[in-house]
């Protein structure tokens, strides 16, 4: 490497490590006013960093957890999350499984279909998705993740449809030789191979999910189900003031649960992107 591109990377280096404190900043100042009394986070003294006077400790996060309905919230998310990703994980490999080893017309068009989902921005479709959601009863988190199904599969199926080209066909011919029926392929064979793209595709979508505000608010009764995103909006305290602490407690420790499994996991996300996009 010559000296003029040691010296670009150290400056690009320079700049991405910016970019990052950038992001990373807003986080930080959540973190720091959880901490806080409530009088310091409403006065000029929210930027800095909290005091002898202004430290709560951990009582922003017991107020929190204790109040609103959180632990419900909580589990409303879990469980929407897990069901969502696992549909969407199963029906989309499956999916393109079959999309990519069946090459007829029908199935480019359907591809194309998935392809094309993905560029339609959702606030074309909102008002009537939160029609249909309260005619077919998805309005509830027990059903939720047929939608969210509807609205993943663009992106699953992609990054799935991309992984499965570069697989040879060989291994799946020789396990229906061996007398296995295409299921038994799927679920012994496929989906092995699959493993990469699956824990990317499963990281991505629950990160996705996790976060969302707009669909649950649009979809769901808010009186008597919440989201964490939606209590975080929603949060009150009493005669309906809103209080900083608790709800800053109340952002750290729902963005911890994610930030923890893309911590994690981001080092899948990097090899199952790299494995569809290499051809073998």
């Amino acid at each position: 490497m010559t000296k003029e591109a040691r010296r670009s990377n150290k400056i690009l280096s320079i700049v991405m490590a910016v970019v990052s404190l950038l992001y990373v900043y807003p986080i930080f100042m959540v973190l720091i006013n959880s901490l806080k009394v409530e009088s310091a986070i409403s006065t000029g003294t929210a930027f800095a960093l909290p005091g002898a006077d202004t430290f709560a400790g951990l009582d922003n996060y017991e107020n929190a957890i204790n109040s609103q309905g959180f632990l419900s919230s909580l589990f409303y998310t879990a469980f929407i999350t897990v069901t969502s990703v696992a549909a969407i994980l199963l029906f989309c490999s499956m999916f393109a499984w079959y999309i990519t080893r069946v090459n007829t017309k029908i199935t480019k068009a359907l591809y194309l279909l998935c392809a094309f989902s993905m560029v339609v921005p959702f606030q074309m479709v909102m008002f009537t998705l939160s029609s249909m959601a309260d005619t077919l009863k998805l309005n509830t988190p027990w059903v939720l993740w047929i939608i969210y199904l509807g609205f993943g599969a663009g992106l699953a199926v992609f990054m799935f449809c991309g992984f499965m080209r570069s697989v040879p066909i060989d291994i799946e011919e020789a396990s229906l030789i061996d007398g296995c029926s295409p299921i038994q392929t799927y679920f012994h064979v496929v989906i092995p191979i699959l493993r990469p793209t699956m824990v990317s595709v499963a990281i991505l979508e629950a990160m996705w999910i996790w976060n969302d505000y707009l669909l649950p608010t649009l979809i769901l009764d808010i009186n008597k189900y919440k989201t964490i995103s939606m209590l975080i909006q929603y949060f009150r305290g009493s005669y309906g003031r809103v209080e900083m602490g608790p709800m800053m407690a109340c952002i750290m420790l729902a963005i911890l649960p994610i930030i923890i499994i893309y911590l994690v996991g981001q080092k899948y996300i990097i090899k199952g992107v790299v494995a569809g996009a290499v051809k073998g």
